[in-house]
């Protein structure tokens, strides 16, 4: 499928340490794990024939906090099927006691009003995550 994501690498400041939430996050989207290697774990998702790869890797020593306002990754969002998976992944993440920016809730400001429904969260490392349902 064209455009479909082969793999994304995030680089976090211990991927041992982001280890736990990032794989709560993602068996919970469908990914399974795959391996951890010099550069860190992955997971990988299949779907219609297709693969996705998700990685974590280790930012260099001394580096940078992440500004999403700078050039790089403002925000990572996955599409769920319904406002009830978005909800089931806010009651994840609640138990994790992961950083909730914002709840789950209707964002008109997004999609012209029609029916944006997300949570943003950020990883340990500040990256700014979102899991969100839009109606066909």
């Amino acid at each position: 499928m064209h455009g479909f994501i082969h793999h994304l690498v995030l680089t976090v400041s211990d991927p041992e340490a982001s280890f736990g939430f990032y794989d709560a996050v993602l068996r919970e989207l469908g990914y399974a794990f795959h391996k951890t290697n010099e550069q860190g774990p992955s997971w990988r998702l299949a779907s219609g024939g297709m693969m996705s790869e998700f990685d974590l890797t280790r930012a260099k020593p001394g580096a940078q906090k992440h500004d999403r306002y700078a050039p790089g990754l403002h925000h990572l969002a996955w599409r769920m099927e319904s406002r009830e998976a978005v909800d089931r992944m806010h009651a994840l993440l609640l138990k994790l006691g992961a950083d909730v920016t914002d709840a789950p809730a209707e964002y008109p400001q997004y999609n012209a009003g029609k029916g944006y429904y997300a949570v943003f969260f950020a990883d340990r490392d500040g990256l700014k995550l979102e899991c969100v349902f839009t109606p066909a």
